[in-house]
C-alpha cells in the first residue's frame, strides 16, 4: 500500500450498477458511499450512488449538440451511466451493457473490437477490455474530483469479482485497473464482499451466528448467480469465517430475467400482427429492464406500459407499446428462474446448434434453483446428500421483493425437512444494492488489522496439462493429463514444489500452456495426476500461449525443470519452473481466485 495513501476504497463494477464506498485510513469513521456525476441532458449532470454500468457511442452529430460537461469538463468519445442506459431504450445499436459478462466469455477474443455486438452502420466497435476501462475512467475522475489532496492511485484499493470468475477474466479486470493507473488493487470475491457488508450493518452478528453454521450466499446479479459456502468456526473462543466452497461459473442473472420479459411481449405483438427487427427486440430488452425495476421496487405501482420505438426515422412515430404486470414479472421469475425442485433435480446439458447469432453464451438451465441444488450436492462428503446450509444470506438487487426470497427459504427447507436437518434461517440484508462495495472497503480495513476477515484461500484447486511422451501415430494427439500444482485452500504466500518428477520445459520458440481447475476437490494433493480428467471433474481454462526466453539455450531446446507455485497477495497463482541444470528458471503467472 501507498505510505500516501488516506482512504481505502471498495469498488463494485456489476454487470447491471457499480457502487463505490469509502472511509479514511486509520479511522473510525463509518464508510460512505461516493456520489457518482452522470450526464443526462445537455449541460445537465447528476450525482448518483449507483452508477448503472451502460456505455453509450454518440454520433459526431450529438456530441456537437450534446454539450457533455461533468464536474472535470472531460471531452469524452462515450458516455457512462444513466445516459447510456436510458439510450438503450431508443438507440440500443450504439450502446454497450453486460460487460462484465462480456469479459468473461471464453469463446472470444476480449481485447478485439467485438462491442456494441450489433452495432449500428458507422459505429466503431471496442474491445471488452477497452469498455471496461471506461467505467474505470469514470470512477477515477468522479474520485479526483471530489478528493483533489487524495488522488486515487495512491489509496488502497479493493476491487470485486464474481467467485467464479475464471483466471483470463481476473487477469483482465487487474489490467482495465492497471490502466486507468489503479496501482494498490486487490481482488475480493463478491459472495464473501456481500458477507462483510452484512457484519458491517450488524454490530450484533454475533448473536445472530453460531459456532459449526453453514452460511449460504446465494449472490444473483445482472449477469451471473454466485454461490459460496462459508463456515462458522471455534478460534479459541471467538467466532472465525472461513470460505469453504464456491460454485461454478453460471452466466445466469438479471439480464436473463430481461430476455424473458421481453420474449414474452414479443410473443404478444406477434400475435396482433406486429414483427420486431433485430433492433427493436434489443430495445425491448433494456425497456423490460426499466419495467421491471420499477414494478419490484414500487409496492403501489401494479402494471406498467412498455414502449419502444417503431420502424419510422421519427422515433416517436408508430411507437410500439405493450403493458406489464406486476403478477407476470413475479410469476415469469418465480416459475422459470426460481422454481420448487428437489435436490437432486439438477440442470441437464441439451446438444447446441451448430450455428447461432453471436451473443453471451447463457447457461442452458434457467432454473436458478437447480443450480444450487448441483451446487450443495456437489460439495457434499460421502456420507452426506448435500452440504445443508443453517443461515442464508442473499445478494443483488433481483432479491428485493421477499416474495423470491422466500420461495428460495421454502425450497431449501423442504430439502432440509427431508433429510430431517434443522430448517435455514435467513440473514436480512438492507442493503442489497451496495452491501458489496460495502463489503469490500470492511475487507480494506481487515487488511489493516481491523476487524474479522474470512478465511480460505484458494478456492479452487489447479492442474497444468502435461503431454505424454508417445511416439508419433497417424491419427493420434499425445495425451494430457492433468497434475495438481496448487490445492484448494492454500493461502496466500504459500509455495508448494514438486520435486517427484523431472519435466522438459521448451524454450525459445512459441508453446501452450493448459490448465484446469476444480472447486470440489478438497482432498487432491500436490503431484495428483488424472488421466481422464473430464472424468475427474476438472474445468479447462483459457491456455496460455507464449514463447520463454532461451537466452542461455538454443531456441527449441528441452530444458529439465521442477515446477514450484505460489498463491500471491493479490489473488494470483505463480508458476516457476527452475532448471535442474544451472540457476535459470521461468515465470508462468496466471490469475486465479483469491
Amino acid at each position: 500500500m501507498s505510505h500516501h495513501a488516506k482512504y481505502l476504497i471498495g469498488i463494485d463494477l456489476g454487470t447491471t450498477n457499480s457502487a463505490i464506498t469509502y472511509k479514511r485510513l486509520k479511522s473510525e469513521d463509518s464508510i460512505c458511499s461516493l456520489a457518482i456525476p452522470q450526464f443526462f441532458a445537455k449541460n445537465q449532470y447528476e450525482s448518483k450512488i449507483l452508477m448503472p454500468s451502460f456505455l453509450y457511442i454518440p454520433s459526431e452529430l450529438e456530441l456537437t449538440l450534446s454539450d457533455i460537461n461533468l464536474p472535470w469538463q472531460s471531452e469524452t468519445t462515450v458516455i457512462v451511466g444513466e445516459h447510456a442506459k436510458l439510450k438503450a431504450q431508443t438507440t440500443p445499436n450504439r450502446v454497450i451493457s453486460s460487460v462484465k459478462s462480456w469479459l468473461c466469455q471464453s469463446s472470444i477474443d476480449k481485447r478485439k473490437a467485438l462491442l456494441p455486438y450489433q452495432a449500428a452502420e458507422g459505429v466503431e466497435r471496442i474491445s471488452p477490455l477497452e469498455a471496461y476501462t471506461y467505467y474505470f475512467e469514470h470512477i477515477k475522475k468522479t474520485w479526483n474530483s471530489a478528493f483533489p489532496d487524495a488522488p486515487l492511485f495512491q489509496q488502497k484499493i479493493i476491487i470485486t469479482i464474481p467467485a467464479s470468475f475464471e483466471p483470463a477474466a481476473r487477469d483482465l479486470t487487474a489490467e482495465a485497473a492497471r490502466l486507468c493507473d489503479f496501482e494498490d488493487v486487490i481482488l475480493l470475491e463478491e459472495p464473501q464482499a456481500s458477507l462483510y457488508g452484512w457484519i458491517n450493518n450488524n454490530e450484533n452478528w454475533r448473536d445472530k451466528l453460531s459456532i459449526d453454521d453453514t452460511i449460504l450466499v446465494i449472490d444473483v446479479g445482472g449477469g451471473t448467480t454466485d454461490f459460496s459456502l462459508i463456515k462458522v468456526e471455534d478460534d479459541n473462543g471467538n467466532l472465525a469465517l472461513r470460505r469453504i466452497a464456491v460454485g461454478d461459473h453460471i452466466l445466469i442473472g438479471g439480464d436473463n430475467i430481461d430476455l424473458m420479459l421481453a420474449h414474452t411481449l414479443q410473443q404478444r405483438l406477434l400475435d396482433s400482427g406486429q414483427r420486431l427487427e433485430p433492433w427493436q427486440m434489443q430495445a425491448l430488452v433494456h425497456s423490460c429492464r426499466n419495467a421491471k425495476e420499477k414494478l419490484l421496487s414500487d409496492k403501489s405501482l401494479n402494471e406498467i406500459s412498455v414502449s419502444i420505438p417503431g420502424r419510422s426515422s421519427n422515433i416517436f412515430a408508430n411507437a410500439v407499446s405493450e403493458t406489464l404486470a406486476k403478477k407476470d414479472v413475479e410469476r415469469i421469475i418465480l416459475q422459470g428462474f426460481f422454481p420448487q425442485v428437489s435436490i437432486t433435480d439438477h440442470p441437464k446439458a441439451n446438444p447446441r446448434s451448430g450455428l447461432s447469432r453471436f451473443s453471451l453464451t447463457y447457461a442452458q438451465e434457467p432454473a436458478i434453483t437447480k443450480h444450487l441444488a448441483l451446487f450443495l450436492s456437489k460439495q457434499a462428503e460421502k456420507e452426506q446428500s448435500f452440504v445443508a446450509p443453517s443461515v442464508v444470506l442473499f445478494n443483488g438487487g433481483v432479491f428485493k421483493p421477499k416474495i423470491l426470497r422466500t420461495q428460495i427459504m421454502q425450497t431449501i427447507n423442504k430439502w432440509l425437512e427431508i433429510e430431517g436437518k434443522v430448517f435455514a434461517v435467513e440473514l436480512e440484508n438492507a442493503e442489497y444494492d451496495t452491501s458489496v462495495a460495502i463489503g469490500a472497503t470492511v475487507f480494506a480495513d481487515a487488511l489493516q488489522g481491523n476487524g474479522i476477515r474470512i478465511k480460505g484461500g484458494a478456492s479452487h484447486s489447479f492442474y497444468i496439462g502435461i503431454e505424454s511422451p508417445m511416439p508419433a501415430i497417424p491419427g493420434f494427439q499425445p495425451q494430457t493429463e492433468a497434475l495438481c500444482i496448487a490445492t484448494q485452500g492454500m493461502e496466500a504466500g504459500e509455495v508448494t514444489t514438486y520435486e517427484a518428477e523431472t519435466f522438459s520445459l521448451i524454450v525459445g520458440e512459441p508453446v501452450e500452456f493448459r490448465f484446469f481447475a476444480a472447486n470440489h476437490r478438497v482432498n487432491d494433493q500436490l503431484g495428483d495426476v488424472f488421466t481422464n480428467w473430464e472424468q475427474a471433474g476438472l474445468i479447462e481454462l483459457s491456455p496460455l500461449r507464449l514463447t520463454l526466453s532461451a537466452d542461455n539455450y538454443t531456441n527449441g531446446t528441452s530444458v529439465p525443470v521442477h515446477i514450484s507455485a505460489m498463491h500471491t497477495e493479490i489473488g494470483t497463482l505463480e508458476l516457476t519452473a527452475k532448471s535442474l541444470e544451472n540457476n535459470d528458471q521461468w515465470k508462468i503467472a496466471f490469475e486465479t481466485i483469491r
